[in-house]
């Protein structure tokens, strides 16, 4: 099985900049996952073959919600997934067991974070689709998580029943190796692409 890539726009790029980027995104690769702000999911969908996942939704149902992000919502306008519990957007406990229930029951995929071995066990009870493991003081650093944790990837890898994907501070093809090594089975980058001066081209050397 080919080891999932996925790719968090977080909020560096909004509106024509973030479409600019999935598009050389998708001449890479059509098979990566990407996370983008609800404002960009449709122009993105519409330009693109990527599958395309909101950073967030809410558990609320139509109705009377002001300022929340339905899954309905995002479904419609073409988004194959959400993101849930980032180490920058956390739920509690009740509100992800919610998130996820109203997710599945309307078709769209599930891709949860969790910060530690402890919370992925727990995560994992609820069935989501996707489970990515990002220890919070690495996100957004220069130092891997294969790096500075590679005994919490081979833990993880032991203690888990499902597959897993790890992230943070992804920022090399051997930091990538190395994940799939321990026995992740892909990868979560933000800034190495986001921010980088020439995306397609970082993009390409990663996953040499």
């Amino acid at each position: 099985m080919k080891p999932l890539i996925v790719i968090n726009f977080k909020t560096y790029k909004q509106g024509k900049a973030a479409v600019k980027l999935a598009k050389i995104i998708e001449k890479v690769s059509r098979n990566i996952i990407i996370g983008v702000q609800a404002s960009d999911i449709y122009e993105i969908a519409k330009a693109t073959k990527l599958k395309v996942y909101a950073q967030h939704v809410d558990w609320q149902k139509p109705g009377r919600h002001t300022g929340f992000i339905l899954p309905e919502a995002v479904k419609k306008d073409k988004s194959a997934g959400s993101f849930l519990n980032h180490s920058e957007h956390k739920l509690s406990p009740r509100i992800l067991r919610k998130t996820i229930e109203r997710c599945k029951k309307i078709g769209l995929k599930t891709m949860v974070f969790a910060s530690s071995l402890g919370e992925a066990k727990r995560i994992q009870r609820l069935k989501p689709d996707y489970l990515i493991i990002e220890p919070p003081e690495l996100v957004s650093g220069r130092v891997s998580v294969s790096k500075a944790k590679p005994e919490l990837i081979e833990k993880i890898a032991k203690k888990l029943k499902t597959r897993f994907l790890v992230g943070a501070g992804i920022h090399t093809s051997e930091d990538i190796k190395k994940a799939l090594e321990l026995g992740a089975g892909g990868i979560a980058i933000s800034s190495a692409i986001t921010k980088a001066k020439k995306p397609g081209r970082k993009l390409r050397e990663l996953l040499i």
